[in-house]
């Protein structure tokens, strides 16, 4: 009797030490402060595990907390409320803006650029709505990426992820030559354009060391110095459209809307209107960097909403603002929009020198650098970090899953800045076809990522009210609901058949050999056979199709677990503070 107790003592010991066996989590607070910041040997090891870091919401209502904890990224949550917000609000502020619009001036005239950018600038409010809701709740690794393996098609993630990654590895090279073009605008003669391409590069290497932190204290500190030219540049812009330029300038007489009547408000009417909408869609592009940020953040709900609602502010103030009083500056038959290679057919650089204001084209210029430099470095983490994911859930090699003890995805990281040396190709005339076709790449693909998005909170919702939810749970809930993302698809849809447009009857003369309609084609539209192309070959390798709306996963990476009750018990006491609080609330906070 006594051995048969001992025995069942002993069973029940080891189940109890079974049951009590905790999931190891990874302080990274124990290790030197430079392992931290990745500057040591050490620093390079992978990570022993998830540091469980993001803040779990109504934990009271969850049976292990353990386990929710320990269904968190291996990236650490290292940024901080500032980070996001500035990634949010300038992070995408970059080439398109400044040199872009030139480009889509000429091409769409003052009210075609109006008209693209409002309609992108709608379209690109309700997605980060969408985005915002989804990553609150679900700040997981490789944000949207990993949400359409979950509430869409794996093979259309397949597709769509690769995608994405291909779009930043080739803006990548891009970013770096309009950089080098950007500097030889104080002269050809300083330094060959293959010095300055290697300098860039070794630029954004040396910032990508420092992993998260090191993009996020750039992103910050760039989205200042950009967010403070652009207003700087609003305010004299107004005071040249009045005359107040300096008399030896071009705007020392009132011009008001001279510019829109000649010479005039279109350029190549309808089909420049549709040519632009693609070039307003690059200058977004980076706006969904948010939703990879969320999982490297240690409390979405309080950050997110604010990076969010900054997205509007970004396109009515910055974007809208400023195309405006370009439009009313200067006129779409410039030459200097078309004939000149980075800062010398950037429009703003085009409107200081004009208006005889010293030195203001040159800090404009220093600015669309470091513009130029940001955007190099989002391509890094972006692309590494959907790499990352991609390698995650099975659909690329799980070498690129690897963490570091730093929160560096190390072989990702590598594996975009290996693409950077292309940058070289500018250097040779030959290049020129090489860029051509890293534009074709690149062009659409942010169109593809933002559908994605939208699709994504459209099945969200479905399966979120079928499997009995109600949007009363959610922490933070989009401005228009599905109904904001319904018209996302629409306007996306109509946007890909409008360059479909445009890559078939091209602005300008039609060419003449069969081989130069085809190569214009491909160049406008190139990123859709490859969207397809990659789609087939993920429904090849994993065969999978989408799940029903009662079986999707809607638990798997949740942080948000509070109930109707408490989150109706939240807003009401939130509803009591003073009407200046709740206005701040509404146009800048949750």
């Amino acid at each position: 009797m006594d051995e048969k107790k001992k025995a069942t003592d002993s069973a029940s010991d080891k189940s109890q030490t079974k049951a009590a066996k905790h999931v190891e989590f990874y302080d990274p607070s124990k290790e030197s402060r430079w392992t931290r910041l990745g500057l040591t040997v050490e620093s390079f090891k992978r990570a022993p595990g998830t540091t469980g870091g993001q803040v779990v919401a109504g934990s009271q209502n969850v049976h292990d907390l353990e386990k929710i904890l320990a269904d968190s990224p291996m990236l650490q949550q290292k940024m901080k409320p500032r980070h996001l917000t500035m990634i949010a609000v300038g992070g995408s502020i970059g080439t398109g803006l400044f040199v872009g619009s030139g480009a889509a001036l000429n091409r769409g005239g003052p009210a075609g650029v109006l008209i693209a950018w409002v309609l992108i600038g709608i379209m690109l409010i309700n997605v980060t709505q969408a985005l915002g809701e989804m990553s609150i709740l679900y700040p997981v690794s490789g944000g949207f990426y990993t949400l359409a393996v979950r509430f869409l098609d794996p093979s259309f993630a397949f597709a769509m992820g690769w995608n994405y990654v291909f779009q930043w590895v080739a803006t990548l090279p891009l970013e770096i030559v309009v950089a080098g073009q950007t500097v030889q605008y104080w002269g050809e003669d300083l330094m060959p354009l293959a010095g300055w391409i290697t300098i860039f590069w070794v630029v954004i290497v040396i910032v990508s060391v420092f992993g998260t932190l090191g993009f996020a204290e750039e992103e910050f500190w760039s989205s200042c110095l950009k967010l403070l030219v652009v207003i700087m540049f609003v305010f004299i812009g107004i005071v040249c459209i009045c005359g107040g330029g300096p008399k030896s300038g071009a705007y020392s007489n009132y011009i008001g809307g001279s510019k829109w009547k000649d010479p005039g408000p279109f350029a190549h009417g309808f089909k420049g209107v549709c040519a632009v909408f693609v070039t307003a869609a690059f200058a977004f592009a980076g706006t969904e960097l948010v939703g990879l940020a969320a999982s490297e953040t240690p409390n979405p709900r309080e950050t997110m909403p604010a990076a969010v609602k900054g997205t509007f502010w970004r396109i009515t103030i910055i974007y809208i603002l400023s195309l405006t009083i370009i439009g009313l500056l200067i006129g779409y038959d410039e030459p200097r929009l078309i004939g000149g290679s980075g800062a010398a057919a950037s429009p703003f650089v085009i409107t200081l020198k004009d208006a005889g204001i010293r030195g203001l084209d040159h800090f404009i210029n220093a600015t669309i650098c470091i513009s130029v430099l940001s955007i190099g470095l989002s391509c890094v983490y972006a692309g590494s970090r959907t790499l990352t994911a991609l390698a995650e859930t099975g659909y690329a090699p799980k070498l690129f899953a690897y963490v570091d003890k730093s929160s560096r995805p190390l072989p990702s990281v590598i594996a975009v800045l290996m693409f950077a040396p292309l940058a070289y190709c500018k250097i040779v005339d030959a290049g020129n076809d090489v860029f051509d076709w890293l534009l074709a790449l690149s062009g659409l693909s942010t169109l593809f990522t933002w559908l994605t998005i939208c699709l994504c909170h459209i099945r969200f919702r479905r399966a979120w009210a079928v499997q009995g939810h109600s949007t009363d749970e959610l922490p933070f809930k989009a401005l228009g609901g599905a109904y904001g993302s319904w018209f996302g698809v629409i306007l996306i849809t109509l946007v890909l058949i409008g360059q479909l447009y445009v890559a078939i009857w091209p602005l300008g003369e039609r060419p003449e050999s069969s081989s130069e309609i085809a190569k214009n084609f491909f160049e406008a539209y190139l990123a859709v056979p490859v969207m397809i192309l990659f789609y087939v070959i993920g429904f090849a390798w994993k065969r999978t199709l989408p799940q029903r709306a009662h079986a999707i996963d809607l638990d798997s990476g949740r942080k948000s677990w509070l109930t109707a009750e408490e989150m109706n018990q939240w807003r009401a006491e939130r509803r009591q503070a003073p009407w200046y609080v709740r206005i701040y609330r509404i146009l800048f906070t949750n």
